[in-house]
């Protein structure tokens, strides 16, 4: 059984102690090292290159809203028939615009990893996440993947959870478009187009300064697999006080992200992907008394989750005016249903995620 120190890391003052380096993905010597607890800060490491984005300047980046130099007259061979997609159906209009955001507002995307669809709607139904019930009802969709690393790569290139209902990709609201992968040039209305491998490297081509606060073990950067997601950011940010085994997980990230987002340019806008990953396990901590994680314990880790988003929301508005948050699971996991337990496998409720966008 994994123990919870008591005493969570100290996040403290971190804006000197954090070491930088601008070659992407290595990692100081340092960060290796194991850090006496309330030292853990110095091994936040971070980032400044994105890998090279500026050979891709052949192609002129369209100017958000304006994606009639991508518009072709046929759809090319082996493209995703939209048009005919759509005429089967009723055409939905889109709820945002994300050529009206993008450009104009900071962007969020914020990962309860791991959290299940039919917690999040208990939760919500019972009135115990306020902050996130405020914010409008969860959707039900389906998971782009069974575990952390299938579904992050999907939702970085553009494809977040799916409605539950979908029957085929014209049903999805896309918020980002790839451009030339197989889906057309030509978006849907209110998608936004990007070009480049991922979104943060199509928003950082609009001027966007991309930041990464991870959780898990995938943004660990201490090895090599650790850090791939890390880096598809401009900045990156992890250390031992944010991962799953420490109880105040969220309230670190937060932390430090209020700390750096106190000096950071008011005129530039922020891209920012935040993991939270105390509701993955071990989270049995969460619920008194309990000895092992369970649905229960689970639940209890959302409802501790809702407490301190809500200071990151408020103080995101305080600092920067608002922003557009988009809220979801990768994936859920199982605590003994059908046999089945953790992911990484697919069952419903592996598969099954909560998903909602909003304004601050």
């Amino acid at each position: 059984m994994i123990k919870r120190n008591a005493e969570p890391y100290a996040v403290g003052n971190t804006a000197s102690q954090t070491p930088e380096y601008t070659a992407g993905g290595n990692v100081p010597s340092q960060a290796a090292e194991s850090a006496a607890p309330g030292d853990v800060p110095s091994q936040t490491t971070e980032h400044t290159a994105i890998g090279n984005i500026t050979s891709q300047a052949a192609e002129p980046s369209a100017a958000p809203g304006d994606i009639s130099s991508q518009i072709t007259e046929k759809p090319a061979a082996g493209d995703v028939p939209f048009h005919m997609l759509a005429a089967a159906q009723k055409q939905k209009k889109p709820s945002v615009n994300m050529n009206q955001i993008v450009g104009s507002q900071d962007i969020l995307l914020i990962c309860l990893d791991t959290l299940r669809y039919d917690a999040a709607i208990q939760e919500e139904s019972a009135g115990t996440t306020p902050v996130l019930n405020q914010y409008g009802p969860w959707e039900k969709r389906q998971a782009p993947g069974n575990f952390t690393w299938p579904s992050h790569h999907s939702m970085f290139s553009g494809f977040l959870p799916a409605p539950f209902d979908a029957k085929h990709i014209a049903d999805q609201e896309l918020l980002f478009f790839p451009k030339g992968i197989g889906l057309g040039k030509k978006g849907p209305e209110g998608a936004y187009c990007f070009s480049g491998s991922t979104v943060m490297e199509g928003l950082a081509q609009e001027g966007y300064d991309t930041w990464c606060v991870g959780g898990v073990a995938f943004f660990d950067k201490r090895s090599d697999m650790g850090k791939v997601f890390p880096g598809y950011f401009q900045k990156s940010y992890w250390n031992p006080s944010f991962g799953c085994p420490v109880k105040d997980s969220t309230r670190n990230q937060v932390d430090f992200i209020l700390k750096k987002l106190a000096p950071a340019d008011p005129q530039k806008r922020i891209f920012l992907y935040l993991n939270v990953d105390a509701i993955h396990y071990p989270n049995y901590f969460y619920l008194d008394g309990a000895e092992h994680d369970s649905l229960d314990s689970h639940k209890a880790a959302l409802r501790y989750v809702d407490g301190e988003l809500g200071r990151l929301f408020d103080e995101w508005k305080n600092m920067r005016g608002g922003a557009f948050v988009i809220c979801c699971s990768d994936h859920g996991t199982c605590y003994g249903e059908d046999g089945c337990h953790f992911h990484g496998i697919n069952h419903p409720v592996v598969n099954t995620v909560p998903y909602k966008h909003f304004f601050l």
